[in-house]
């Protein structure tokens, strides 16, 4: 058995979602288990559709709604051409599920406030009308596919919008529900992103690129051979090419290299995807839906060694600095400190410590405010917006320190701001000014991975 994964972009459109079936087909021998995202672009409609309700902005909310409605009846009718009653079905299928839609919106109006869990019930409606679609599609391409409701199998704890994912449960679940479609012979295709809560069965989601994480779940559950990503590029490169123009394909990465550059950067996966692969040895592969003959990235244990894999990088990132002379000889410190933190559901990206003092970065500011409030009681806070991230990242970097020396080298005159070595050597973290970040890659990748001269 494999997972196959269909980003936004490799259901976009109907052209998209044919490509999808076609990918499908070639793979029908390997026992394929499909997990698809919302067309591209769909969920941040929706969010925005959920923000206007609550604001008392039904119109606009409605507008917006007929307009994705069309969108989506509009692929319909493309990819079911051929099939008058097929169509009309699906057509009916979807249309009921904007109505209710629809009707989540107007509650949200007269209720007008935007509690968590009613932003998950609007957001999850992406993945379940793309898997609606994907599965009409597939079987009008011959495959024998069967919608599988992602709620059913995606069991997490009580936290909206970022759910936590139960495994245990999970697997339950998988095992029960989508293991006897495989060994009838038939392809399950779910939502990803999208869960339900354990006891409840609200529905729950897991946050932004969650699909990603689904498969992975999904794929760890089933103990599949392999979890198929398709995107939009080629694989994971050497850094992103919309930053540096001459960045390289990996052809082959190690599981911790890639988790490091997905949570410091790297946009082709997200972050929790590797963990549960790496539990499992699952090797993770990632492919181009648009060139699906391209040989891709595989992420695995057996990588061969490298100073440096890539380069990532991040703008948008806040630098927040506690300093108390408590600290110093002081037991339990730094457990209060990050008692702090995981009461406010807010991750941090990069530490570094001295006698009295304590820097870290986050991403997240949604409740920097409480946050920074809490931290007082520790000591002198002081922040620092507009910052970003650089990261260095290979198995091998911190042998001999060369790779180190010239990577701070090649920052040169760029003002850094803190510096971190990863606890197992291989990411190298530098913090400089949000407006810094794209030169410092620009220079790093320069020196690590110089551009191919093509001979005439």
């Amino acid at each position: 058995m494999i997972v196959c994964k269909f980003g936004g972009t490799s259901v976009g459109d109907a052209a998209a979602i044919a490509r999808a079936a076609g990918i499908i087909s070639s793979r029908l021998e390997r026992q394929p288990i499909v997990v698809v995202s919302a067309l591209g672009g769909a969920t941040n409609v929706l969010l925005q559709i959920a923000e206007q309700a609550a604001k008392g902005q039904l119109i606009g909310a409605l507008r917006a709604i007929e307009t994705l409605r069309d969108r989506h009846l509009a692929q319909t009718q493309i990819l079911l051409k051929d099939d008058d009653e097929a169509c009309e079905d699906i057509c009916s299928e979807l249309s009921a599920m904007f109505d209710e839609l629809a009707a989540l919106a107007e509650a949200l109006k007269t209720l007008g406030d935007l509690t968590p869990r009613s932003l998950d019930a609007i957001a999850s409606f992406g993945e379940q009308l793309s898997a609606v679609l994907v599965v009409a599609a597939f079987r009008q391409k011959g495959i024998d596919a069967e919608h599988v409701d992602a709620r059913q199998v995606m069991i997490t704890d009580g936290q909206y919008t970022r759910a936590e994912p139960q495994v245990d449960a999970i697997g339950e679940a998988a095992q029960r529900i989508i293991l006897p479609i495989v060994r009838a012979g038939r392809v399950p295709v779910m939502g990803g992103f999208v869960g339900s809560a354990q006891g409840t069965g609200v529905t729950t989601t897991l946050g932004r690129g969650g699909s990603d994480y689904s498969a992975s779940l999904v794929g760890a559950a089933l103990q599949v051979d392999a979890i198929e990503i398709w995107t939009d590029v080629d694989g994971m490169l050497t850094a992103d090419p919309r930053v540096v123009k001459d960045a390289q394909l990996i052809e082959r990465i190690g599981f911790e290299e890639a988790s490091e550059l997905a949570s410091f950067g790297a946009k082709v996966l997200h972050p929790n995807t590797i963990a549960p692969a790496v539990m499992r040895g699952i090797p993770v592969l990632v492919l181009n839906s648009s060139r699906p003959e391209g040989a891709g990235t595989l992420i695995t244990f057996d990588a061969p060694r490298r100073a440096v894999r890539a380069i990532a990088g991040k703008s948008g990132v806040t630098l927040l600095k506690v300093r108390s002379p408590r600290m110093l000889l002081t037991e339990g410190f730094m457990r209060s400190l990050f008692e702090v933190f995981e009461r406010h559901r807010t991750s941090v990206d990069v530490v570094a410590t001295s006698e009295v003092s304590v820097s870290v970065t986050i991403d997240d500011t949604t409740r920097l405010e409480a946050l920074v409030i809490d931290l007082r009681a520790l000591g002198d806070v002081s922040m620092e917006r507009n910052r970003g991230i650089v990261s260095i990242v290979g198995s091998s970097l911190s042998e001999g320190g060369s790779s180190m020396a010239r990577a701070l080298s090649a920052i040169g005159d760029i003002q850094v701001h803190m510096l971190s070595l990863s606890s197992s050597g291989i990411n190298l973290t530098v913090v400089v000014d949000g407006d810094q970040v794209q030169p410092a890659m620009q220079r790093l990748h320069g020196v690590f991975f110089p551009a191919v001269e093509v001979s005439a």
